[in-house]
């Protein structure tokens, strides 16, 4: 699979290689620092399977660089990821066409999940926008209005540390050094999380809670003992 990042930062674009071959292993990244040279690679390249976008860099104006790159892979999944994650910043991505939305600010092991959503078809969106109040931009995507989210507020404090850590793509070995717990502690807590969530395993605990938005807590320096 080729995969398309437009991204006037060098850095950033650079940035991103480990964790898109981890995505996809031998994957063919492709570089475009404006939006004529993203243009021009996605009417020459012919298996493009995701395109990641910067919604500042050079040629954007706005989201008619969006509009456009659209037009030329309309069947390609184009995930806008920024440094501004406004609520209106993201719906109005989505409702222009993004299968996605991620903030330049998370971890790149939860950029990988949420990408992993995205070719599974879905559309992923941060967090905190889904607990916000409705703005004037509506309507929301079916994603928005497909129904309750799941119970969250029913994890203990220590199964809702677990889950951050599991969308962190953390193995359940890496969670037990990290809250200095027993693996099979680990799983039992996980065994929980899946039942208050409806998940079937860890794959589908994460796809919830990026889907649903979950409001991912922050974990304290020093975690709790049990």
């Amino acid at each position: 699979m080729q995969i398309l990042v437009a991204d006037d930062h060098k850095l950033v674009r650079d940035g991103l290689k480990p964790f898109l071959n981890e995505l996809s292993p031998g994957a063919d990244i492709l570089d475009a620092a404006t939006l004529d040279e993203a243009v021009a690679i996605a009417g020459q390249a012919d298996k493009i399977g995701l395109v990641l976008l910067d919604l500042m860099m050079p040629g954007m104006d706005g989201l008619k660089g969006l509009g456009v790159l659209k037009a030329k892979l309309p069947n390609v999944p184009v995930v806008i990821v920024s440094g501004y994650s406004t609520r209106d910043h993201v719906m109005a991505a989505v409702q222009a066409g993004a299968a996605g939305f991620i903030p330049k600010t998370v971890s790149g092991a939860a950029m990988v999940n949420a990408l992993r959503l995205v070719l599974s078809g879905e559309t992923y969106l941060p967090s905190a926008t889904f607990f916000e109040e409705a703005s004037t931009m509506q309507p929301l995507p079916p994603i928005m209005r497909s129904g309750t989210p799941p119970p969250f507020d029913k994890l203990s404090k220590r199964e809702a540390e677990i889950l951050a850590l599991l969308v962190e793509g953390r193995t359940n070995k890496e969670i037990a050094i990290v809250l200095e717990l027993q693996e099979i502690t680990i799983k039992v807590h996980l065994r929980n999380v899946y039942r208050k969530i409806g998940a079937a395993n860890r794959a589908q605990a994460v796809r919830i809670a990026l889907q649903s938005g979950w409001d991912i807590p922050v974990r304290p320096p020093a975690a709790a003992a049990t």
